[in-house]
């Protein structure tokens, strides 16, 4: 069964988790975390996001964004690409 579509925010800002399959884990170590922000920063300058914080564990990530120019998800799309 598909998942129901995510509520579009009044403010444009959204709380995203995102998380390995099976809760596994997806940062291996400070490399690739620093790999992950080296991405993040290169989307937010292209895509005009606002990143307000974000939070990295070893099996997921926090991210409180505001979309601008692209939709959110196009954003996280292209963060996890």
């Amino acid at each position: 069964m598909a998942r129901t579509a995510r509520e579009r925010s009044n403010t444009g800002i959204y709380h995203i988790m995102l998380r390995g399959i099976n809760r596994q884990t997806i940062f291996e170590d400070n490399e690739d975390m620093i790999r992950f922000l080296d991405t993040l920063a290169r989307y937010k300058d292209d895509c005009l996001l606002e990143l307000y914080s974000y939070c990295l564990m070893g099996n997921h990530v926090h991210l409180l964004m505001k979309e601008t120019a692209e939709p959110i998800s196009k954003i996280i799309k292209h963060t996890n690409g």
